[in-house]
């Protein structure tokens, strides 16, 4: 049990212990010229879809280095605090991104984009990792019973996204969200989301087990104060950019005929989790599959705990109320991944051919949502 909890929460703590790799470093020095691209498309060009379009490349590398700075934040802040730092600012550029799409009264595309990090993580990103893990081996195993618990706490946030709208379905009798009833139960909804996160963390804290220790970590030492600094430069230029990027939204819908829904469930979720992409998906390779589910999976469970109940409430001191209300097609979506995660993992193994069943269905999701009219 107590590995279950350490499985759900620390998924993202755990991953970033493989970022300090030399090549890593490379790789990172390298993407973060799309920053300064990003300021320089936006300087010269008025075309919204390569404003929107550079920013978007801009923020993934930042991403990579908020993650890697709050690690190394972490490491100095002690276990207590360090875990309960990166428990916080795992899906910080997610954050970030959707409160300046909430200030503009982007409530769609926010919510769109909660559901493509739900959908996108679980059947994408676990997909491709498989497919890619799986290839030259027979099979992967990895231990069934934290899997099993991380997947109970999904079916948990699926419950939490699909009673709003079948309580307006019950007493009104359709899907309108105009109802004074539906703000008290999206805010007490995720007051209790966020309490059951907090019980997680707490339980997490209690029971950790011994950190993971970084393959081929880099031995420099850097000034006890530098992680702070490069955490605040991180944050600010994710700021910058993701409110040129929101600024964008509306005339790149437009310019290419997509919906909001689309924007946020392929867009905006990848860019604020790229990061967690790629790591997962390098932990497959080489046979780390219980990392490689921790880290889909636990961020999965932390957008619908954390991150959908904090925006419902910055929402409503922002004045742009945003409700726990979904679409049917997001419900369904994340309904069916949830279910899909549960057949594919219940036998504690998986094959390559299990990946491609899971890159099919979100490709046969993700053409539902690029069909929604624009």
């Amino acid at each position: 049990m107590k590995h279950s909890s350490s499985s759900q929460l620390s998924g993202v703590r755990k991953f970033r212990q493989y970022l300090p790799l030399k090549t890593g470093h490379r790789v990172l020095d390298f993407a973060l010229v799309l920053v300064p691209a990003a300021f320089l498309v936006a300087y010269v060009s008025s075309s919204a879809v390569l404003i929107f379009s550079a920013s978007a490349l801009g923020i993934i590398p930042l991403a990579a280095s908020l993650g890697k700075a709050t690690d190394d934040l972490s490491s100095r802040l002690g276990e207590k605090l360090g875990g309960l730092l990166n428990a916080t600012m795992g899906n910080a550029t997610e954050l970030i991104i959707a409160f300046f799409a909430l200030r503009e009264g982007h409530q769609a595309v926010v919510k769109a984009s909660l559901s493509g990090s739900i959908i996108g993580n679980v059947l994408l990103v676990l997909g491709t990792s498989v497919w890619v893990g799986g290839i030259g081996r027979q099979r992967q195993t990895f231990d069934r019973r934290a899997v099993s618990a991380s997947v109970t706490m999904m079916f948990i946030a699926v419950i939490a996204l699909v009673m709003p709208a079948v309580y307006a379905l019950s007493v009104h009798g359709n899907l309108s969200t105009g109802m004074p009833a539906l703000d008290r139960f999206s805010l007490w909804t995720g007051g209790v989301l966020i309490g059951l996160y907090a019980c997680g963390l707490l339980f997490q804290i209690r029971n950790r087990e011994t950190p993971l220790t970084s393959e081929g970590a880099d031995d420099r030492v850097e000034p006890s104060w530098m992680p702070a600094i490069s955490l605040l430069i991180a944050t600010a230029l994710i700021a910058v950019l993701s409110e040129m990027l929101v600024n964008q939204i509306s005339a790149a819908q437009h310019a290419l005929g997509l919906s909001s829904m689309f924007i946020g469930v392929v867009v905006v979720a990848t860019v604020g989790n790229a990061a967690e992409h790629s790591t997962a998906i390098m932990m497959a390779h080489k046979n780390k599959m219980d990392l490689t589910l921790s880290i889909c999976i636990g961020s999965s469970v932390q957008v619908a705990l954390f991150v959908a109940p904090v925006l419902v409430f910055a929402s409503y001191l922002l004045g742009n109320p945003m409700q726990l209300f979904f679409s049917p097609l997001e419900i369904a979506g994340i309904a069916l991944a949830t279910l899909t995660l549960e057949m594919i993992v219940n036998d504690g193994e998986t094959v390559w051919f299990e990946g491609a069943e899971l890159i099919a269905a979100y490709l046969i999701l993700g053409i539902a949502f690029y069909l929604v009219p624009g």
